[in-house]
Formats: C-alpha cells, structure tokens, sequence
C-alpha cells in the first residue's frame, strides 16, 4: 500500500490560521541579529511565518507584529519586500 507524504503545516503570525508550508513566507533573525526574508524555508535561525496575502502583511505592519515575534526591530524594507514577493 502507497502511503500519502504528510503536508507540512505552520501558523500564520498575524491570522494565527494553520496552512500549508508552501502557502506562507518565512522571516528569519538569525544569531547575529539579522532579520531577513527566507523564501527558501531551510536557513538557520528563529522563523515567524506570513501568508502570501497583502493584507496580512499589511496588518502585520501595522500591528508591529514581526517585531514582537522575533524579538528585535523589524524595518520597513522587510515589509517592502515581502509586499513585492506578494505580487510577483
């Protein structure tokens, strides 16, 4: 019998909904401190995930929601560049 590969699921910082890995963007402060956008999911450090809506990312702005998650000050120019990954 064929067994089905398990979808990985992770929660949504903002909406706090459960979705699909490939369904969400990855932000990573990694030990130095950096905060970077991760669009591979695999690099090292602390992740918090956003999904791919502009209005989440939006309201994550605006809630300063990236920087309580990870601890540090978030610019703006991650948020620029998740709103750009948002509409490729």
């Amino acid at each position: 019998m064929a067994r089905t590969k398990k979808t990985p699921l992770r929660k949504c910082v903002a909406t706090r909904e459960m979705k699909p890995k490939q369904q969400l963007i990855r932000i990573v402060k990694n030990q130095d401190g950096d905060v970077f956008v991760d669009e591979t999911g695999k690099k090292n450090g602390r992740g918090a995930y956003l999904s791919k809506d502009r209005s989440v990312i939006d309201m994550a702005e605006d809630q300063d929601i990236l920087s309580r998650h990870l601890n540090t000050k978030v610019g703006s120019e991650i948020y620029d560049q998740l709103k750009q990954i948002v509409e490729e």
